[in-house]
């Protein structure tokens, strides 16, 4: 089955995605991230009201395979945190563009996501074209 990469979203070369609702952004980690790492059994995800830092590792997701750290692709405060995929993480491989995601943060500068790969040059990236 072929790893999806929805057009909407921007992609960091670590694999996490950032899609943007005006000034609301939903950090997640992609389908390739998910296939990669295999069972997730378990995701550190900070506070609501904690503050995340444009390439600064904010958490980290640990699988039966590998520990690996979350990087965010934006600055702002945490709004919410998916506290479903805390209780049950396999629900990120399930649904990683929708239920599976992991932080809403209040953007302070979209523009720092100018930088981040679109759904092609990731896809082109993870497909080794």
């Amino acid at each position: 089955m072929a790893l999806e990469y929805p057009d909407d979203l921007k992609y960091l070369d670590s694999h996490e995605y950032v899609r943007f609702d005006g000034d609301i952004a939903t950090i997640g980690i992609s389908a390739f991230a998910v296939d990669q790492l295999g069972d997730i059994v378990f995701l550190e995800l900070p506070e609501v009201g904690e503050v995340v830092t444009k390439s600064e590792t904010f958490g980290s997701v640990e699988s039966v395979k590998a520990v690996e750290d979350l990087v965010s692709a934006i600055s702002g405060t945490i709004i919410e945190r998916n506290e479903a995929v805390i209780e049950t993480p396999e629900q990120v491989a399930e649904d990683p563009y929708g239920e599976g995601w992991l932080l809403k943060v209040r953007v302070d500068d979209q523009s720092e996501a100018d930088d981040a790969l679109t759904a092609s040059e990731y896809r082109a990236l993870v497909e080794g074209h």
